[in-house]
């Protein structure tokens, strides 16, 4: 079985930080990626965020922890068991990964809606009632 995690980072506006993929799934989503093999949600959620935005994780808060059957990623697998947090404190200064991302940017919560999201974080941000 997959793991997945995913972080909901915002800043000092309330804006939250939001990348447009260059692979499948496609959208806009938050940074996201595979818990590697032996690893824990929380060192994924670190190494994750770094790859994709350039920021230090410094403390986090589980959100939701739940099995997604129908959540599919690049690699063909179907269903995925995902840990969402919030990043609480981060440090460090973005920076786009233009391998795996077309655009990363500040998107205030009131425009949130108006994007193209990856299904799985269209699900996550109805829930915690961002959209």
């Amino acid at each position: 079985m997959h793991k997945s995690v995913g972080a909901i980072i915002k800043n000092k506006e309330g804006s939250i930080l939001m990348i447009d993929r260059s692979f499948f799934p496609f959208g806009w989503a938050c940074p996201a990626g595979h818990v590697d093999e032996g690893e824990m949600p929380e060192k994924a959620l670190a190494r994750e965020v770094k790859e994709e935005t350039n920021l230090n994780v410094k403390k986090q808060k589980l959100l939701i922890h739940e099995f997604v059957e129908w959540n599919e990623c690049v690699k063909g697998v179907r269903g995925h068991d995902w840990y969402v947090y919030q990043v609480l404190d981060w440090d460090g200064e973005i920076s786009q990964n233009e391998r795996e991302e077309k655009n990363i940017k500040w998107i205030p919560i009131n425009e949130v809606s108006e994007l193209k999201l990856e299904e799985v974080w269209k699900q996550w941000f109805k829930r915690l009632k961002i959209i």
